[in-house]
């Protein structure tokens, strides 16, 4: 069942195999982010100085934020402190909307 919706025109960033990003909208201060993946592809763990949110929209999957794995479907969402190290695995075919508080200027460069 699908729960979210993208213009058809978002355009992609390849992260990974099998994970791509959308950057929805941003200003300085926050930015708004759709994390597209294919059953069993990895967000790898890292970490950033930025707070972020997330929405799991479609899929399953199993995230782990500081070394603690929790398995979230549709609807559900997370919050990562800045600093944590964090990082999710699709059990299924997914997407996730994730919120950045500030924005990522790293995700904007070309």
């Amino acid at each position: 069942m699908q729960y979210y919706s993208l213009p058809e025109n978002t355009v992609w960033t390849e992260v990974a195999p099998g994970n791509r990003r959308a950057v929805l909208s941003e200003r300085p201060e926050m930015m708004l982010v759709a994390f597209s993946f294919e059953k069993d592809a990895i967000g790898a763990l890292h970490s950033h100085p930025h707070t972020q949110v997330s929405y799991v929209a479609e899929g399953t999957f199993d995230v782990t934020v500081d070394g603690v794995t929790t398995r979230l479907g549709p609807g559900s969402s997370f919050i990562v402190a800045p600093n944590l190290v964090h990082g999710v695995v699709a059990l299924t075919k997914g997407l996730l909307i994730d919120t950045f508080t500030p924005r990522r200027d790293d995700f904007l460069q070309k």
